[in-house]
């Protein structure tokens, strides 16, 4: 496995490659890897010839006061983790040459930023459009691989590829949980004891509002104060939003249907965590 640092020994290495007609799938990530992290990168293995790993914590999509110093980083075991996995390349790229001295362009999203996570953190999703589009044009992978649990972020690239006629196929996967329900995180480091098991009221709460749905209950007005319930049960969680929306659109739906996701946000402690989940299984 290769670890490149710069962008121009990146392409360069991805031109040979692409020129040979070999075919690479990046997984963008800003590391601390955990089980999640690898599930994406064995389905990018079986997608292309190459997996390439970004490795890179963004600050233009951390806000004031959230958790840019503290966030959690170990690079000799990420990078021990990502040739185990067959990785071809970890990229990681340090601040100055992701965004050198006179760097001022940004891409934006415009619509689809602005609920759920993008009301509470405005500046968020052009810090995570803009450093996805470069990963794109520095990487040139065919294909770039995104977990759901970072549900919004997903719909988001999916959008500006599109947008922007970017030649690169979006795959998302599924949310990889611990065995009690819990989303896989790197912020769950962060959790005490008594939080982790209040953390897992959001898993709960999807559970709890499908069946609700399977009962017949469609209205998302209802179903939302029955989870708010839920998770206010737990003095450590705070909520930050609990959200029914289009699955594409990501506006409200008033009435539950195939195309409804929950998307929940809360505090527990000082952590914030995400997690969603659709409402109709088929």
């Amino acid at each position: 496995m290769k670890i490149l640092r710069t962008a121009a020994e990146m392409t360069a290495w991805s031109n040979q490659e692409n020129s040979q007609g070999r075919t690479i799938c990046l997984v963008p990530t800003m590391g601390f890897f955990h089980e999640g992290h690898l599930s994406l990168m064995r389905m990018a293995a079986s997608l292309a010839d190459h997996v390439v790993v970004s490795l890179f914590v963004n600050p233009m999509q951390f806000g004031p006061n959230e958790d840019l110093e503290g966030y959690p980083r170990d690079f000799a075991r990420d990078c021990d983790l990502v040739e185990r996995q067959g990785g071809a390349v970890l990229f990681a790229p340090d601040h100055e040459e992701m965004y050198p001295e006179g760097f001022q362009t940004q891409v934006l999203v415009r619509k689809l930023t602005s609920p759920l996570c993008g009301r509470k953190r405005p500046g968020h999703f052009v810090g995570v459009t803009t450093v996805v589009s470069k990963l794109f044009h520095i990487v040139k992978p065919r294909i770039a691989v995104f977990g759901e649990k970072d549900y919004q972020q997903l719909a988001v690239i999916r959008r500006m590829t599109q947008d922007l006629n970017m030649d690169i196929e979006i795959k998302g996967h599924p949310i990889v949980r611990e065995p009690d329900g819990l989303a896989m995180s790197s912020r769950n480091s962060y959790l005490s004891a008594g939080e982790r098991q209040a953390a897992l009221c959001l898993y709960k709460s999807i559970e709890a509002c499908r069946e609700q749905v399977r009962k017949g209950k469609r209205d998302s007005l209802r179903l939302i104060d029955g989870i708010k319930i839920i998770l206010q049960s737990h003095p450590a969680v705070a909520i930050e939003y609990v959200a029914i929306v289009d699955e594409i659109t990501l506006t409200d739906c008033a009435t539950v249907d195939r195309h409804s996701i929950l998307a929940l946000a809360v505090k527990v402690g000082k952590t914030r965590l995400i997690d969603n989940g659709k409402l109709i299984i088929e």
